[in-house]
């Protein structure tokens, strides 16, 4: 018998579907409830993104290599 690989790509996808599939059990303790805002931290992030990006292309200015 000549195994196929569209087989055994199907084999995988069914039984790897099923293993995604399985119900989830209940939250563990401790576990905050949905609904909090996710943004906290985000203007500090933009800053400091920002920030690197500047000094990235000062350094990439300073470092660039003079054409021959």
């Amino acid at each position: 018998m000549k195994i196929v690989p569209g087989i055994i790509l199907n084999f995988l996808i069914l039984f790897g579907a099923s293993a995604y599939a399985a119900p989830s059990g209940p939250p563990p303790p401790g576990v905050p409830p949905p609904g909090l805002p996710i943004d906290g931290g985000v203007v500090l992030l933009f800053v400091i993104a920002l920030g690197y990006g500047i000094y990235k292309i000062n350094q990439l200015k300073i470092n660039k290599k003079t054409p021959m």
